[in-house]
């Protein structure tokens, strides 16, 4: 979810019952300046799954700017 800090301070109650299930970015001029998320994510979960992407696919840098470039 997306808001802006306007509306996180007219409604802070609200989005941090929202953050239990979901994560709430607060924006300022259209950019992101934090994240309200619930400490029972399991984060480490979370960075293990991304280790064992990046561990099934290995890149050499040089792969992996061709692929960065390839996508442009």
């Amino acid at each position: 979810m997306l808001i802006t800090s306007t509306e996180l301070k007219a409604n802070v109650g609200r989005y941090l019952n929202r953050a239990a299930s979901e994560d709430v970015y607060v924006t300022r001029n259209g950019k992101i300046i934090a994240t309200i998320t619930s400490p029972a994510r399991d984060k480490q979960a979370i960075l293990d799954s991304l280790i064992g992407i990046a561990a099934a696919n290995p890149l050499t840098l040089e792969q992996a700017r061709e692929e960065r470039l390839a996508g442009q």
